[in-house]
C-alpha cells in the first residue's frame, strides 16, 4: 500500500504543500484527538504511533487504552477518506515520527480520475480495514467472555 500511495502522491495533481504535507511529531505528542472532526488521512513515513481508545469507567474517570501500534508505511485516519467525520480514536507518537497528512478531498478526486490506481488503493484500504475489524471482533469476544465469567452472568444464559 505504501508503494502505491507514494506513486499516487508523486503525481503533479497532488502537490506537496497543497494536497499533502509532511509533519514531524516528537515522542508523546498527540497527532489526532478522538471526537474531533477530520478531513485528512495519514501515512507514517518514519517512526511509530499508538492508537488510543477512550472510555468512561465511572464518573470523572476516563481511561485511554492502547488499541494498537502502527509503524512505517501504515495508514490511519482513513475513516475520513470520503468526507468530514469524527475521529474514532486518538493517535500519539511513540517516538519521533514523520507523518504525511493527505487531504482526502484531493485524494478522492485523484482516485476518481485514475480508476486503476483508485481501485488498487481502495482494495488495499479494504484489506486493512477488514483486518482491523477482525482484530476488533476478536477483542470484543474475549472481553465479553471475560465479563460473563467475572460477573457470573453465564448462569443466566
Amino acid at each position: 500500500m505504501k508503494q502505491l500511495l507514494d506513486k499516487i502522491l508523486s503525481s503533479p495533481q497532488l502537490l506537496e504543500g497543497v494536497a499533502w504535507k509532511r509533519i514531524k511529531y516528537k515522542a508523546g505528542e498527540k497527532i489526532i484527538e478522538k471526537g474531533e472532526l477530520g478531513s485528512t488521512l495519514f501515512l507514517i513515513e518514519e517512526g511509530d504511533v499508538r492508537v488510543l481508545g477512550g472510555a468512561d469507567v465511572e464518573k470523572n474517570v476516563q481511561i485511554s487504552p492502547g488499541l494498537c501500534d502502527l509503524s512505517k508505511g501504515a495508514i490511519f485516519g482513513d475513516i475520513c477518506l470520503y468526507g468530514v467525520h469524527r475521529r474514532t480514536a486518538s493517535v500519539m507518537a511513540i517516538n519521533d515520527v514523520c507523518i504525511l497528512e493527505i487531504r482526502s478531498d484531493m485524494l478522492s478526486i485523484y482516485l476518481d480520475d485514475h480508476p486503476i490506481e483508485g481501485y488498487l488503493f481502495l482494495k488495499g484500504l479494504f484489506e486493512i480495514m477488514a483486518n482491523r475489524v477482525e482484530t476488533a471482533n476478536e477483542r470484543i469476544e474475549k472481553l465479553l467472555a471475560w465479563g460473563i465469567k467475572a460477573h457470573d452472568i453465564d448462569k443466566y444464559l
